[in-house]
């Protein structure tokens, strides 16, 4: 499976798993730990797989600069993935599709990082990319995560990074 069609297949099992949160509030069958605002998942077939996640504190969506209300987006995410191949990828699923050609800008406390979109998910471009948003979000307070829908709504999500180092730490050891 390629790089990206890794990253797609887990987004399909993340949105599966995240729309089943009250049922895994109850039995928590795949998350297996959470770090105040950061949950840890684990998915064992059909290869191990585990990534951590969070939902935003804030959003705030406007159209030509004007606050918009009463937009409908689906699970809004951060998550950083590891898989056997590959270790800490950041995506984001913003809840509805990208305008086509349009990156997300995530800003942790003034470092701003490039994600590139397709559909309702946006990537880091590399793993050296990776590597540096998951520095920034270590040493950060707030990641906020800015987009463009296909409709063009802007939307910005922000973040709390409370908790994120002790998930990666999780996650990481649970998919060594």
């Amino acid at each position: 499976m390629t790089h990206f069609g890794m990253r797609s297949a887990l987004v399909a099992v993340l949105a599966l798993n995240l729309s089943a949160a009250p049922v895994l509030a109850q039995d928590s069958t795949n998350r297996v730990a959470a770090a105040t605002d950061w949950s840890v998942f684990v998915e064992e077939t059909p290869q191990k797989s585990c990534w951590i996640v969070s939902q935003p504190k804030e959003t705030v969506n406007s159209r030509d600069g004007k606050p918009v209300t009463g937009v409908v987006r689906g699970k809004i995410l951060l998550y950083v993935s590891f898989f056997p191949t590959s270790k800490g990828e950041v995506s984001f699923a913003g809840g509805y599709p990208f305008k086509p050609g349009s990156t997300v800008e995530v800003d942790i406390n003034g470092t701003k990082f490039d994600l590139f979109t397709q559909n309702e998910t946006a990537w880091a471009g590399s793993p050296e990319d990776d590597a540096k948003i998951i520095a920034a979000m270590k040493a950060g307070s707030s990641a906020i995560v800015t987009g463009t829908s296909s409709r063009p709504t802007v939307t910005r999500d922000t973040f709390s990074l409370l908790g994120f180092s002790a998930a990666l730490e999780e996650a990481a050891t649970r998919c060594k």
